[in-house]
């Protein structure tokens, strides 16, 4: 029985660092880690991915894979669910960091495995409905900061001390109810950033956008 990380990052100019740090701090130890680099997880199914499919060829029964989330795995609601039962369905054990969350194949209890479908569908469609609401948000928002004739100097400001990576971390970890000051010390950006990112999202995207 083997325990494996897969981490995703959406762009090239980030990296996996961070997820696996997570998961060591949360007091894992891998046999494997697998990653996708630049990889958007909206647009491509985890089997459509080069990591993604090594890391289904080396699942056995009695592994255990962890993720930082149920986002890492799958493009929408349907794609998670599916991903998830699959797995359990060859007696893989599915991990998340955020939130602990376990989802185990071998329940045989009836109430246990409804809570744990429930959970399933439920983190499941927060993903997804987490995606795409920051996505238009974001994508209006930048639209029109970018359009206006002081963007550069109204937008861009300073350089942002935070990365793309860890706005996106931040929302999530902000929509999963963590405190900004937990978030702060776990993704080593400062406090105030954390509120501002909590506060007007669209314009820290468009920050982000100005500087990219």
């Amino acid at each position: 029985m083997q325990t494996f990380l897969y981490a995703r990052v959406s762009t090239t100019d980030q990296n996996i660092i961070h997820q696996q740090a997570q998961a060591e701090a949360a007091g894992y130890v891998f046999d494997e880690v697998i990653h996708d680099d630049g990889v958007s997880g909206v647009s491509t199914r985890l089997q459509d991915r080069k990591g993604g499919s090594l890391l289904l060829n080396k699942l056995r029964k009695g592994d255990t894979l962890v993720v930082r989330w149920v986002d890492r795995l799958g493009r929408n609601y349907e794609d998670v669910t599916e991903t998830i039962r699959t797995l359990m369905g060859r007696g893989v054990v599915v991990r998340t960091i955020i939130n602990g969350m376990t989802f185990d194949g071998s329940t045989t209890d009836p109430i246990q495995k409804a809570v744990r479908d429930a959970l399933i569908g439920f983190m499941a469609a927060t993903a997804q409905a987490q995606a795409e609401a920051t996505k238009e948000a974001q994508k209006a928002g930048i639209k029109s900061a970018l359009e206006s004739k002081d963007a550069a100097t109204k937008y861009r400001g300073r350089k942002p001390t935070f990365t793309e990576e860890q706005f996106k971390q931040a929302e999530e970890m902000l929509s999963m109810g963590r405190t900004p000051s937990a978030i702060s010390k776990e993704l080593h950006i400062p406090r105030a950033t954390v509120y501002r990112i909590k506060d007007d999202p669209v314009k820290m995207a468009a920050v982000l956008q100005a500087w990219s």
